[in-house]
This record gives C-alpha cells, sequence and structure tokens, in this order.
C-alpha cells in the first residue's frame, strides 16, 4: 500500500504527459500539488509545516542554481544571434566542414564535454543544443543529441564533483575510483558518437561516410579519460578529453573530407579574419575563462568567491557567486559589450529572454517541489526499497532503473 501511493505522483506525470497531453507546467504543479498531500495524510503522516519547508527548499534549488545556468545559457545565445556574432560562428564552422554529421559532433560531443567537464549543470545541453539551432539543425533532434552526447561524461563533470564527492563518501582514493568509471565507461565512451550520427543524420544510415571520424571522436574520449584518471586523477579526465575530441575532429574533417549533398549544411561562404573570429565567440570564450577561474583548480580566486553564500534553515547552503550561471551571466555582459550591444539592448535581450522561459520556470520549480515533497516524505525510499526487496540477487541488473529514477527525481 505504502509503495503503491509512492508512486502515485510518478504515474500521474506519466499519465499526464504521455496520454493525456497535459501542458508540462500544469501537469508538474499538480503532481506538486498531490505529493503534498499525500505526504502530509498517513500513511506517511507528514507535518505540513515541514512540508512546506521542503517545497519552498525545492523551489528555492530550481530558481537557483538550475533555473540561473539555463537563463544564463539561453540568454548568451540569444544576445549572440542579436549581435549577428551567431552569423560569423556559422561561417566559421561551416569552414571546418559542411556536414552536419561531422558539425554535430564536434558540437554535442566535443563542445558538449567540454562544457560538461567545465561547468556542469546543464551548460553542457544548453548552450551546445542552441549553437547547433543557430546554425540550421533540428531543434528536436539537436536536443537530443546533445542529450545522448552528455550522457557519459556527467561522472566526470564540473571539474569531477561527482567523483570527487563519492570518493571522499566511500574513502576510496580519487585516482583509483576515477580509474576504475572511467574503464567500466570506455565502450560506452566510445560508441555514444554513432548514436550521436544517427540521430541527426535520420539512421544507422547516416554513419556511411564518416564512420571514421565517429570512432576517432569516441576513441578521443575514452583513451585520453583512462590515461589521466590513472595517471592524474578526475578533475581534468573529461575537461582535457574534450579538447583533444574537438581537435580530432577537425583535424579529421580536413584530411578526410566529406562530400554528401544529403548531409549538407548551407552557409554563406566569405573568408573570416581571425579578430572578426575572436570577437563574434568572445562570450564562449569568456564563459570558459571564468569558470575556469572560478573552479575549484584556482584556489586564490574559487576559496573566496565560493565563500559567499548563505546557509537557511533548511541545512541549504546557496553559492552566491562562485556558480555557473552567474559566471555565464558575466560573460555574456562582457562579451556582448565586446560585440557592439547597449548595455539597453542586452537588458532588451534579457527580458525577452525572460518572457520566453516563462512555462519552463512553472514546470522546473513544480518538478523540483515534487522531487523534495517525495524524498522527505519518505517516497522516494519506499519504492527504492520495494525495488530492492523485490529483486533480490537480481538487483544489479534493476540498478539502472533505480539509477534513472533517482535522476528523474532528484536530479
Amino acid at each position: 500500500m505504502v509503495t503503491a501511493l509512492s508512486i502515485v505522483p510518478i504515474l500521474w506525470l506519466i499519465v499526464a504527459l504521455a496520454v493525456l497531453k497535459m501542458a508540462a507546467g500544469k501537469a508538474c504543479s499538480v503532481a506538486a500539488i498531490i505529493s503534498f498531500i499525500l505526504a502530509v495524510i498517513p500513511p506517511f503522516s507528514q507535518q505540513p509545516v515541514h512540508m512546506a519547508a521542503g517545497a519552498v527548499e525545492g523551489a528555492a534549488l530550481a530558481i537557483w542554481p538550475i533555473l540561473l545556468v539555463i537563463t544564463a545559457a539561453i540568454f548568451t545565445y540569444n544576445l549572440v544571434v542579436h549581435t549577428k556574432a551567431m552569423d560569423t560562428i556559422k561561417t566559421m564552422l561551416s569552414s571546418v566542414t559542411s556536414d552536419m554529421r561531422v558539425l554535430a559532433l564536434l558540437l554535442a560531443w566535443g563542445f558538449g564535454d567540454f562544457m560538461e567537464g567545465m561547468a556542469g549543470f546543464g551548460t553542457a545541453v544548453a548552450i551546445p543544443a542552441a549553437m547547433m539551432v543557430a546554425v540550421g539543425f533540428n531543434p528536436l533532434k539537436s536536443i537530443v543529441a546533445c542529450l545522448v552526447a552528455n550522457a557519459v561524461p556527467t561522472t566526470f563533470g564540473s571539474i569531477a564533483i561527482p567523483t570527487t564527492t563519492l570518493a571522499s563518501l566511500t574513502g576510496i582514493d580519487p585516482v583509483q575510483l576515477g580509474t576504475f568509471i572511467s574503464a567500466q565507461l570506455f565502450i560506452l565512451n566510445t560508441i555514444t558518437p554513432l548514436f550521436i550520427v544517427a540521430i541527426i543524420g535520420g539512421g544507422v544510415k547516416a554513419l556511411k561516410g564518416v564512420l571514421t571520424v565517429t570512432i576517432l571522436s569516441g576513441l578521443a574520449l575514452s583513451v585520453p579519460e583512462l590515461i589521466i584518471n590513472k595517471f592524474i586523477g578526475p578533475e581534468l579526465s573529461v575537461l582535457a578529453s574534450s579538447i583533444i575530441i574537438m581537435a580530432v575532429i577537425v583535424v579529421s574533417a580536413k584530411f578526410m573530407p566529406t562530400n554528401d549533398p544529403d548531409y549538407e549544411i548551407k552557409a554563406e561562404v566569405r573568408g573570416i579574419t581571425g579578430g572578426e573570429g575572436v570577437i563574434a565567440a568572445m562570450p564562449f570564450i569568456l564563459i570558459f575563462v571564468f569558470l575556469l577561474l572560478a573552479s575549484k583548480l584556482v584556489p586564490a580566486i574559487y576559496g573566496p568567491l565560493s565563500s559567499i553564500k548563505t546557509t537557511v534553515i533548511i541545512d541549504e547552503a546557496f553559492v552566491w557567486i562562485a556558480t555557473p550561471g552567474i559566471m555565464i551571466f558575466l560573460a555574456a555582459f562582457v562579451g556582448g559589450a565586446i560585440q557592439k550591444a547597449s548595455f539597453g539592448e542586452m537588458l532588451g535581450v534579457l527580458g525577452k529572454t525572460l518572457r520566453g522561459l516563462a512555462f519552463t520556470y512553472i514546470t522546473i520549480i513544480a518538478v523540483v517541489v515534487t522531487a523534495k515533497l517525495m524524498t522527505y516524505s519518505g517516497m522516494t525510499r519506499n519504492i527504492a526499497e520495494a525495488l530492492v526487496g523485490a529483486t533480490g540477487s537480481m538487483y544489479p541488473l534493476f540498478a539502472p532503473l533505480v539509477g534513472a529514477l533517482g535522476a528523474f527525481i532528484t536530479g
């Protein structure tokens, strides 16, 4: 009975979104209300005031840092489009290759892994996908390709915070743990680019003509990641590998060019000077610089910035400056100024971005509120314990389901 009630919010979301085709914001808001009601009645019987505090915590965490990062990433994209710099970036990318499959590898796989290794928090999907749409890719395929690309580097995302945190909790040496994880991921790291190309190209047939560069781009993550983890540690394993990935793709595109009109992206052909290219890419260059300076790799800056935080009653610390969203916003405003956009123009673009994301805000806040209510009421634990009890010694086969459920509810 307890387990059946625990899964009601999840079942509601499945039915509302997949069967009733309800708007996400409305469906998730109802899920939050259902979770609260279930949490305060038997058998969970939680204090309403405690659940209300959990809901407030969920809303706060949705806003900071999740929505902050999403807003900053989309604002950066919109600003670069507004200043016409995206046209220059599109031309530069097309000078590498006009083949959409190779460009997808460069942006979703190479640049996406770079953003994951540097910042995490959704930037590895939001920024590369936005760039792909600007270049001319199908929006839905762009998002799916970036999500698939982001499936494997997340273990070492944001300077390997997940790995180092797990190491500290278990007492396992980070180098040993990182090496073990990268060995486990070796095959997935190698074959994931195959799925990216198939998604963008509309099927397995899209691999024809780009199979070599696709496999090389996979090996460009799996091999360096394993070596770096073994001899240096997990912190730079994805970040350094992503640079190797992009280099391998660019070199492969130069020496093994493709010429398939079915996968060609049309773009303006004109010469781009080095200065033009740097100015056009300045927001993204600054994102890299600011995130690097504000990371644990630069303790002299990271320490003071990360100390600017607020710890509230719910025992949650909100870091106000040393967070990816703030760094991306700062990079966007500075980069926009370099691209000759006035402060008023940039505020106008920001306002448009905020209005365009209104329903996204409602959806994500409701989802995180639901997650917190399910966690604090014990619903999430009950679901996991029921699955463990039902599967027994076969649990390892079902463990990925628990991981997926955990990512859905708390991620």
